[in-house]
């Protein structure tokens, strides 16, 4: 198979994945994530789902990759895809600085070298690269990787609305290899901050982006979703939220004829998840969730079970 007969990992489904989700809905859902505090040195945790609510670890709880790249070395939101038979990870390696994370494997277990890719190295003011994720364009026969970064004297407008001076955008570099990068240019405006851009296929195949609306006063800090006519856009009018305020981390996965959106309410060190039909009403399901403790911001992928099996 080629790499457009795969299907990308909850927060950024392939173009064409509607060919392959019958295939794929047997497979086990594959949690990427990371634990808080000293946790986010310690690198990868994995977990998996069978029905799509309750995630057991994966390797005991232990870290599958540590980071050992990046302005200060931490491992958070991974975002695990898939290219062909190669897994891929992308992951936020600072809290200030230019770079993200990656790294590739054919099991989950043996890992390539990790490199910091220098996304916003040439962007003058950058102060940080948030939560990087990928996505396959067919159209375009290229890959797509989003993140959110604060440029000092870019979108003045809403300057100072989010904490720490922080006024997000999501940004966007194309690669057709993973060796060369185009230069990276702003990907979404919504007129305010916002981190935490996933994409996700409707039950319809749609193609939708979920952002966290990271306005603080008033506090918002809430979900909503964009129609896209591609990973590039244009894109639709935002729907109003579908989250509760204070969430983050918004990861999906087609479950049964649903999909469902899971995301982490931080301050209560737990995890939410709201499901639909057609991207308009959604259902709160949090109570149905159990998580392993401690997991914070990451990523879903359907994963062969034989793969999971070997991790253990």
């Amino acid at each position: 198979m080629n790499r457009r007969d795969f299907a990308l990992g909850a927060g950024a489904l392939a173009l064409t994945a509607c060919a392959t989700r019958p295939a794929l809905s047997a497979d086990p859902l594959l949690f990427a994530c990371f634990t808080s505090g000293k946790g986010e040195a310690d690198g990868l945790k994995l977990a998996a789902s069978d029905d799509g609510f309750t995630f057991r670890p994966l390797a005991a709880g232990r870290s599958l990759l540590v980071p050992q790249v990046g302005e200060t070395k931490l491992l958070r939101d991974p975002f695990l895809f898939r290219d062909g038979a190669t897994f891929h990870l992308l992951w936020t390696t600072a809290w200030e600085g230019v770079t993200i994370g990656h790294a590739t494997s054919a099991d989950l277990i043996h890992w390539s070298p990790q490199r910091a890719l220098p996304v916003m190295a040439t962007v003058p003011g950058t102060r940080n690269c948030w939560a990087p994720e990928a996505i396959y364009d067919p159209a375009a026969r290229h890959w797509m990787i989003f993140w959110s970064s604060t440029v000092t004297g870019r979108f003045t407008d809403t300057a100072g609305t989010s904490e720490s001076g922080y006024n997000h955008r999501l940004w966007s570099t194309t690669t057709p290899d993973f060796v060369t990068f185009t230069p990276p240019q702003p990907l979404y405006d919504p007129g305010f901050s916002l981190i935490d851009g996933s994409f996700a296929r409707a039950p319809d195949g749609s193609l939708h982006l979920i952002i966290k609306d990271e306005t603080l006063t008033p506090p918002r800090k809430w979900l909503r979703s964009a129609p896209a006519q591609s990973p590039a856009g244009p894109f639709g009018p935002l729907s109003p939220p579908f989250s509760p305020s204070w969430v983050e981390g918004p990861m999906t996965a087609q479950v049964g004829d649903a999909l469902i959106c899971y995301y982490d309410v931080y301050k209560e060190g737990r995890w939410g998840a709201a499901m639909t039909r057609d991207m308009v009403a959604w259902r709160d399901v949090s109570t149905r969730l159990a998580m392993p403790p401690g997991v914070r911001h990451g990523s879903l992928l359907r994963v062969p079970r034989r793969i999971i099996a070997a991790i253990g």
